[in-house]
């Protein structure tokens, strides 16, 4: 293979559990165009290098309508029995955790690290997290703007693909809005309503009842988003602050 990468994990699960993602995704999620595998060991796992640069906030559109399509292709094909309250467990062993559980103890941390002020704002939160637990599931595969490579020649890559889980659709599109506002500055209200319209389109696509994620939606999940991601706030790139309405929000909890 030429202009080769190699990931390297501390424990054989994880380099088990990463290739077992990334073949789900060849296999369901095929609108998410991945480097190509070659050698795979215990520790390691060795993919094809992809030059370009991150997602940028002109390219939102376009990455919202490949997620949509991805989403709908994986709930079509091997999504649509499962529920967002449970671990999902596939025929090939691969297992995604539920939406609600890891994120109801990653908001409780977040009371522990100061970035909630007291345990009524932490119910609240947890009150949104339920609220947004309902309808078809989706996977989540953390998309920020560097997670994905956009090539000279305007290919879009998927990277970084080893860790999976359930989630209602909209809201890894809700995570890619958020790390790129946190990243490059407030993007306009069109710009994610065109975002949004994008991601229902090519969800109708696969099935009419899906893309159902509206605006009210989709703050609901920059809000979690918010909290979620308070601790990497000034690393990572994630140098900008929220949009008032969202930092309204979040300090209404308390």
């Amino acid at each position: 293979m030429i202009g080769q990468f190699t990931k390297h994990y501390a424990e054989p699960e994880r380099t088990s559990a990463a290739l077992r993602h990334y073949r789900w995704l060849a296999q369901h999620a095929k609108p998410l165009r991945q480097p190509g595998l070659g050698v795979s060991g215990p520790l390691s796992l060795t993919f094809e290098r992809i030059t370009g640069r991150p997602v940028r906030p002109d390219d939102l559109p376009r990455v919202a309508a490949m997620m949509g399509d991805a989403h709908g292709a994986a709930w079509s094909t091997d999504l649509a029995t499962a529920t967002l309250h449970t671990p999902h467990r596939f025929q090939d062993g691969t297992v995604f955790a539920d939406y609600l559980g890891p994120r109801r103890k990653a908001l409780q941390r977040r009371l522990g690290q100061g970035h909630l002020p007291n345990r009524t704002a932490l119910h609240t939160m947890l009150d949104l997290l339920e609220k947004t637990a309902s309808g078809p599931c989706a996977f989540y595969k953390d998309s920020n703007p560097r997670n994905f490579i956009v090539t000279a020649a305007g290919d879009i890559f998927t990277v970084d693909t080893d860790d999976l889980s359930l989630a209602p659709m909209g809201y890894d599109l809700g995570k890619l809005i958020a790390t790129l506002l946190l990243t490059y500055g407030l993007l306009t209200s069109e710009a994610i309503d065109d975002a949004c319209d994008a991601y229902n389109q090519a969800l109708r696509r696969h099935d009419p009842r899906l893309g159902t994620t509206d605006r009210e939606r989709l703050d609901d999940f920059l809000v979690l988003h918010a909290l979620l991601t308070a601790p990497y706030l000034g690393r990572n790139g994630y140098n900008h602050s929220w949009p008032a309405h969202i930092r309204r929000r979040v300090q209404g909890a308390s």
